[in-house]
């Protein structure tokens, strides 16, 4: 069965196995409520629609939300939808200590940056007569044509963007608490929407 669920991230810790310090991220996950079944007779493409973290307070609740009252509502494409049927309840018990996982989330946002930072440039040399330049970009193209090549790494925004990292592994369960514990780091700061899929192994 291909496991998914969301999740927030809640903070980075160490675990140590055989005298080894292994990095881990601590995600609180689920329970999910399957809130929609997407098939390929009426959507045209086949997939599980969940909702996490249940809206209490009803005047908060939106017109359009009174069937689906959750804060978050995500679609996960599976060709085993006749395993999920609308009311499922979705927690870390459809996980497995040792899976692979792959997770999605937003990226903490860094702001506008320079090349150094956002793109890894060495900057230029601190020797005598460069002034004030030490982390410039240098030359950004020919004379010709005669404007800025689309796609050239230059300063801009950086982070705030969907992030997907693969082959996480799961080191622990904890199913009282709904935590799952993966080795390495995921994308976000503390309180990051993820979305965690099994991998296909």
């Amino acid at each position: 069965m291909t496991g998914f669920i969301l999740g927030k991230k809640l903070k980075m810790a160490q675990i140590f196995k055989e005298e080894k310090a292994i990095p881990v991220t601590l995600i609180g996950a689920g329970p999910c409520v399957v809130t929609q079944i997407k098939t390929k007779e009426k959507d045209g493409y086949e997939a599980v629609q969940i909702g996490f973290e249940k809206i209490k307070k009803e005047k908060k609740i939106k017109k359009t939300q009174k069937d689906k009252p959750f804060k978050f509502l995500r679609e996960f494409k599976t060709d085993k939808i006749e395993e999920f049927k609308v009311g499922d309840v979705i927690d870390v018990s459809k996980f497995q200590i040792g899976e692979k996982v792959k997770v999605s989330g937003i990226s903490k946002g860094k702001g506008f940056q320079g090349v150094v930072k956002r793109w890894g440039f060495s900057g230029r040399n601190k020797t005598h007569g460069v002034k004030h330049e030490e982390r410039t970009p240098g030359s950004i193209g020919s004379a010709f044509p005669q404007r800025v090549i689309k796609g050239k790494k230059m300063p801009g925004r950086m982070g705030g963007e969907r992030v997907t990292v693969k082959n996480l592994e799961i080191v622990d369960i904890d199913k009282e608490r709904n935590l799952l514990v993966i080795k390495g780091a995921v994308p976000g700061r503390r309180g990051t929407l993820l979305e965690i899929q099994t991998i296909k192994q």
